[in-house]
C-alpha cells in the first residue's frame, strides 16, 4: 500500500478545505486508492473546530479581517488553531479502515510521525498526557508547545491534520487562547533548534522528512500522487 504526497505551497485555507473535502469523498468511494499526505503552508488564518470555547478568540471575526485574518468555523475536532506563513500544515486523507478504526490512536500516530520528524534533525520532543500536540521540555523545564493537531473523519476516512510551527513569527497567536490551553507557551522549531545549537530546517526541507516518517509510522511506502489522480482532484 502507498502513501501519496501533493505539495501545494502557501494556499489559501478555503482553497485546502475544500481539496480535503474532495480529497476524503474520493477514498471513500475507491477513486482515490490510497492513502494521501498533502503538504503546504496558509495565509494567516484562525480556525475555530467543534471544541472551541467563547473567549478562546480574544479579537472580534471582523477585526481580525481588517488585519488580514481570516476566520474559519471548521467541523474537525478541537479548540481554536492558527495557521500562518512559515508553519508546515500537514492534512492527511487516511482510510482508517484500512488501518484501525480508532481515532485516538490516529491521534497518537500523527504526534509520532511529528516527533520522529523533529528527532531526525537532533530536537527531542514528546507528549503531554491528556492533551493532543506535540510538544518540547527545555532543560530548564519549561514546556512548549510546537504543535497543533485536530481532525475530523467520515466513514472512517479522516481529513484537516497537524500544524507544525517551523519559522513562523507567532504573531496571529496573540489573537486567541491557543488550542484553549490556558497559559500555553507556542514556541517554532527554529526558536527551540537555536536555543539547542542545532541547525534549524525550514518548512520545504520539513517535508520529504515528514513524508518519510508518515510512510513509516503508517507502514506504507511513499510516492507522489499520480498526476491523472491530482487532474481528478482539483
Amino acid at each position: 500500500m502507498h502513501l501519496y504526497t501533493l505539495s501545494l505551497g502557501l494556499t489559501p485555507y478555503d482553497d485546502a478545505w475544500a481539496l480535503q473535502k474532495r480529497a476524503a469523498a474520493a477514498r471513500s468511494t475507491g477513486a482515490l486508492p490510497e492513502d494521501l499526505l498533502i503538504l503546504l503552508q496558509h495565509p494567516p488564518v484562525v480556525t475555530l473546530g467543534r471544541s472551541t470555547k467563547p473567549g478562546h478568540l480574544l479579537a472580534s471575526p471582523e477585526s481580525l479581517e481588517r488585519r488580514g485574518i481570516q476566520v474559519r468555523d471548521v467541523e474537525r475536532g478541537g479548540d481554536v488553531t492558527i495557521h500562518e506563513p512559515g508553519q508546515l500544515v500537514v492534512y492527511p486523507i487516511v482510510d482508517l479502515k484500512r488501518h484501525k478504526q480508532d481515532l485516538h490512536w490516529y491521534l497518537r500516530q500523527v504526534e509520532e510521525v511529528i516527533i520522529r520528524a523533529l528527532a531526525s534533525g537532533g530536537l527531542t520532543c514528546c507528549r503531554v498526557p491528556g492533551l493532543t500536540g506535540v510538544w518540547r521540555e527545555r532543560p530548564d523545564g519549561t514546556r512548549v508547545k510546537l504543535a497543533s493537531i485536530g481532525v475530523h473523519a467520515r466513514d472512517w476516512v479522516t481529513w484537516h491534520g497537524v500544524a507544525l510551527n517551523v519559522e513562523n513569527d507567532l504573531a496571529t497567536f496573540d489573537h486567541t487562547v491557543p488550542c484553549g490551553i490556558d497559559g500555553v507557551t507556542m514556541s517554532t522549531v527554529a526558536q527551540e533548534c537555536a536555543l539547542a545549537a542545532l541547525a534549524a530546517p525550514s518548512c520545504a526541507a520539513l517535508e520529504p522528512i515528514v513524508s518519510a516518517h508518515a510512510a513509516e509510522v503508517f507502514g506504507l511506502t511513499l510516492a507522489p500522487l499520480p498526476a491523472p489522480l491530482a487532474a481528478t482532484l482539483r
